[in-house]
């Protein structure tokens, strides 16, 4: 993406006025999507985005700038402003030696989506509205969308790390109305991977569909979700949000440093369940939070964050690893190349354990069974969080039985690993190719657990 010499040139910039530490990241992204709305194409867009950015650091001060300019006039340019915080040094050249660092990619695609004809993108959106009309009457609405993605970076520092990476992504999903007597109902149903249009040779896209569409007309015979304190059973895979919101954010270093993390100072300590084994793997195969390198240049890692209960370590990125005298943990992450990066999660998991996941259900002689946690808010520092239930069923003398509307969960992360009572053998990975939003930045982030049993969480429903 850029020739070596100017790489060296443009660091030596960057550094040229003082500076401890100096960066480069450029970026060539391209992508599509595609949006059906009620038999129709409503969108069909394709574009590309190339650009840098420079980072200088000088003691605890960052300057960035970024740039679409990627001759060298432009990216000298970006250095000397990201270098201005570095004045008064003694204008000195400082000559970076690059080391070519290889990473494996967690998986190769076979057909790049950028190849596919829009034509075969937009008959996978009308086959799906098929499907979902097709579940009956009570259907009133159906919107499909797909999306892909291809993104290559080159990362380059004043360390003398040259790394590349090179990551596609491809997302497919429906949401369905459907309207009865008790007024409207939603379902959505999707899939993402960190692969090509080869995804679409082992998804079902009919089903997905005809999920959507089984999910909305099955609320519409809902009832009033119960209020108070409950056991929850929270089944495999879609209620993994829970670990990302309640303990995940919580994990990553930079909450730690600024001790706004209900976390700070504890590895080595009990904070869960010794059910509980929490990992966060940027190396899972075709999982939508897996890259070859962070946007830093660190190889993907498989992070253990909690063992057998035991806090043993937190997520980093390259300058808070630094401050520590560490590695940093491969997370290292940011939106684009307009942005600097900071601590995120990749794809966050609770371990399988070794109970049937029907007997947790049978073990409870009332409690709430939560097929899909929607969306969530964390206070990092207290570990407070509310999470929407957006499948859920009441749990009656050990059964599984009436669906629940909408609802709440409340409580909070340490109280809940803590209560975490049966792990069940059961794991899955959630497939909706969620993002994950911080400081107003998103990024791709996966997610899955197996069938648990926490003992006791606050169900914000409304019935007595």
């Amino acid at each position: 993406m850029l020739e070596e010499t100017v790489i060296q040139r443009v660091l030596g910039t960057a550094l040229r006025t003082g500076g401890d530490f100096a960066e480069i990241f450029v970026e060539d992204r391209r992508s599509s999507s595609a949006h059906y709305d009620d038999g129709k194409v409503e969108e069909l867009t394709s574009g590309r985005d190339r650009g840098a950015g420079v980072r200088v650091v000088v003691g605890d001060t960052t300057g960035y700038a970024h740039t679409a300019d990627l001759s060298e006039t432009g990216l000298r340019a970006a250095a000397e402003a990201a270098s201005g915080v570095a004045r008064g040094g003694d204008g000195g050249v400082r000559v970076v030696a690059l080391e070519r660092q290889h990473a494996t990619a967690p998986y190769e695609p076979t057909v790049l989506s950028e190849d596919v004809d829009k034509s075969r993108k937009v008959e996978l959106l009308a086959r799906a509205d098929d499907a979902a009309r097709s579940a009956g009457m009570a259907v009133t609405q159906v919107s499909a969308g797909y999306g892909d993605s291809r993104r290559r970076t080159l990362v380059a520092n004043s360390d003398g790390l040259l790394a590349t990476g090179d990551v596609v992504r491809t997302r497919f999903g429906v949401s369905t109305v459907a309207q009865g007597d008790t007024g409207m109902q939603t379902g959505y149903e999707g899939v993402g991977r960190t692969m090509g249009f080869e995804m679409f040779d082992d998804v079902d896209v009919e089903g997905i569909a005809r999920t959507s569409a089984d999910r909305a007309i099955a609320k519409l015979a809902a009832r009033p979700a119960p209020s108070g304190l409950l056991p929850v059973v929270i089944g495999a895979g879609r209620g993994a949000v829970l670990f990302h919101e309640a303990c995940g954010h919580g994990f990553e270093a930079d909450a730690i440093e600024k001790q706004a993390s209900v976390y700070h100072g504890r590895v080595g300590e009990v904070v869960a369940s010794p059910q509980v084994t929490l990992v966060d793997d940027g190396t899972m195969g075709r999982q939508w939070g897996a890259y070859a390198i962070d946007d830093e240049g660190r190889p993907a890692h498989r992070n253990v964050l909690i063992d057998e209960g035991v806090l043993t370590d937190y997520m980093w990125d390259l300058l808070r690893s630094r401050k520590a005298g560490r590695l940093s943990s491969g997370n290292g992450r940011r939106q684009s190349y307009h942005h600097l990066p900071m601590v995120r999660m990749t794809n966050t998991y609770l371990l399988a354990g070794e109970e049937d996941p029907a007997e947790l259900v049978r073990q409870t002689p009332r409690g709430v069974y939560v097929a899909h946690l929607g969306g969530g808010q964390v206070n990092t520092a207290t570990g407070d969080f509310v999470f929407g239930m957006t499948e859920a069923y009441l749990i009656e003398d050990g059964e599984v039985t009436e669906p629940l509307r909408d609802a709440n969960l409340i409580g909070n992360g340490p109280e809940v690993l803590a209560n975490i009572d049966a792990v069940a053998n059961d794991f899955a990975m959630a497939e909706g190719g969620g993002t994950c939003g911080k400081w107003g930045q998103s990024v791709p982030v996966g997610m899955g657990q197996p069938t648990l049993r926490i003992t006791g969480v606050t169900v914000g429903g409304t019935a007595a």
